[in-house]
């Protein structure tokens, strides 16, 4: 029983000093941890202990990829439903979002206040990297440039970067070359213009539409010449391949924000026009959603039956759904019986077939997102749009009201329609439509989608603030506290204190004297 006895006469060596400083440096040491996380999250938008473990210790442990157990179980029959249900509820980018220069910056000059949240402008420049930049960028410096100008948080070095690159590339944009390589026949060969700075200026620099427009006009000659090289060139090894695949996400972007520029000013044909050949042109870059500033654009047109034609297509089961598809179905059968609906005569003889069908569409659009009506019907007032949205979330609810608001309010009886069937008035007769949907909180206020506080930050605050308090008991009560803390090292070492008097009656006691004295 040497082990034990040894054991027993450390535990009552240890004074209540000791677990004092114990329980004080451990609350320390929690407390500081506490500090860095939180810092780094409200900085990076990650805790920083999460985003080690999953970096290097997961691949050590065997960790498989989410991607990768994704694309293995693609096959199996509920993969699409998971999917739909994982991508209706994470934060897109808003494919009707404003223009910075010419637009969000108006409200800065008129209040003094930014319109957009940090944590939106951070998801903003990792899109922009991830589209606008590619890995061969650093051998062509206005690229060079550019890659850096994204990750700028300053909107005029971002600005001055990109000036910068357009000027580096007039500087260079004359270079002689020998027509053959053994001639002295030279000629001046042209290098093409930057196109993702043109981008940077038309969003950011332009103070109106107008000059936006010109901008990515330039972007598009410029960058129609790099889709055209790299087209050719695509096959030719992986880094092609990726300069071509970041040169059609350029071109694309560009296109589209023309089509955008023609719609804000007033040109909605020739905007309808552009979205459809884009579509048309690209049909796989469905990321974009070019598809939603297409319905918007007809619907200001009032061109029903092509609205129609695009959610047949679009208002599928397999692809994520969204606001602007849900209420633009509600909105098209609303508007076949809205301008005769009255809720007391319903109640009376019933719902016809078209109103049933209009009601029930406008229930799957409620229960889609609930956040919606309230800003249609002007309950809750609205806001500039994010430049990224919570799908089903408060946000995607403004961001589709503050340009479909609109349409609602040209279609006669349509939002009194709305009115009705969201309260409930007059449908109380019909126990086959569920009201429950209707009944779901709404925010006070229109807040950007927050992101949950990782678990380290809060296992951190609440093992600092434990160690805290025992620190603080120790300090105050020393006896009583010595004697919990023996007693629970005493249970907490009563395995070992088993293992080593198991070891000492198989042992020989010369042997277990020599292996105590090593």
């Amino acid at each position: 029983c040497h082990g034990t006895h040894s054991m027993s006469m450390f535990l009552n060596t240890l004074t209540p000093k000791f677990y004092v400083a114990l329980t004080g440096t451990s609350s320390l040491i929690s407390g500081l941890i506490l500090i860095f996380e939180w810092w780094y999250f409200r900085k990076y938008g990650t805790s920083f202990i999460e985003q080690v473990s999953v970096s290097h210790l997961r691949p050590l442990l065997g960790g498989v990829d989410n991607n990768s157990s994704n694309n293995s179980n693609s096959s199996n029959g509920d993969s699409d439903s998971n999917r739909q249900s994982v991508s209706e509820c994470k934060v897109w980018r808003n494919p009707l979002n404003l223009f910075r220069g010419a637009e969000y910056n108006r409200y800065t000059w008129v209040t003094g206040r930014e319109p957009l949240t940090y944590y939106d402008m951070n998801l903003s420049a990792q899109d922009h990297q991830t589209f606008f930049t590619c890995d061969s960028d650093h051998l062509r410096p206005a690229d060079a440039i550019m890659q850096k100008a994204w990750r700028e948080r300053n909107p005029q070095a971002r600005i001055s970067a990109a000036h910068e690159a357009l000027e580096i590339n007039e500087i260079r944009s004359r270079v002689e070359v020998p027509l053959i390589a053994s001639s002295t026949i030279w000629e001046i060969k042209l290098l093409p213009k930057c196109a993702t700075a043109y981008i940077l200026l038309a969003e950011e620099e332009a103070t109106t539409i107008a000059e936006a427009e010109k901008l990515f006009k330039q972007a598009l000659k410029a960058g129609d010449g790099c889709y055209r090289r790299s087209q050719q060139l695509q096959h030719h090894g992986s880094q092609y391949e990726a300069q071509h695949r970041r040169d059609t996400n350029v071109l694309v972007y560009i296109k589209r924000r023309l089509a955008m520029c023609a719609r804000r000013l007033g040109r909605t044909r020739e905007a309808v026009k552009m979205m459809r050949d884009l579509m048309k042109e690209f049909p796989l870059l469905s990321m974009f959603n070019i598809h939603e500033n297409l319905l918007e654009a007809l619907l200001e047109l009032q061109a029903y039956a092509d609205v129609q034609a695009v959610l047949a297509k679009y208002d599928d089961i397999s692809l994520p759904k969204s606001a602007t598809i849900c209420y633009t179905a509600a909105l098209l059968k609303a508007r076949a019986v809205s301008d005769k609906f009255s809720p007391e005569a319903a109640s009376r003889r019933g719902l016809s077939t078209a109103e049933m069908n209009a009601v029930e569409a406008i229930h799957r659009a409620v229960e889609f997102n609930p956040h919606v009506p309230k800003y249609l019907l002007e309950m809750k007032s609205l806001i500039l749009p994010p430049e990224h949205i919570l799908k089903r979330g408060d946000s995607e609810a403004i961001a589709y009201a503050f340009f479909h608001l609109a349409h609602w309010k040209r279609v006669e009886g349509a939002l009194n329609l709305l009115h009705c069937t969201w309260e409930g008035t007059g449908f109380r007769l019909f126990p086959n439509i569920s009201l429950l949907v209707f009944s779901a909180a709404f925010h006070e206020v229109s807040v950007y989608p927050k992101k949950e506080l990782p678990f380290f930050i809060l296992f951190t605050a609440g093992l600092c603030s434990f160690t805290a308090m025992l620190a603080l008991l120790t300090h105050q009560f020393p006896e009583l506290m010595g004697v919990f803390a023996k007693a629970f090292l005493s249970t907490l070492f009563a395995p070992l204190n088993f293992v080593m008097e198991k070891v000492e009656s198989v042992l020989p006691s010369s042997l277990w004297h020599q292996l105590t004295r090593i």
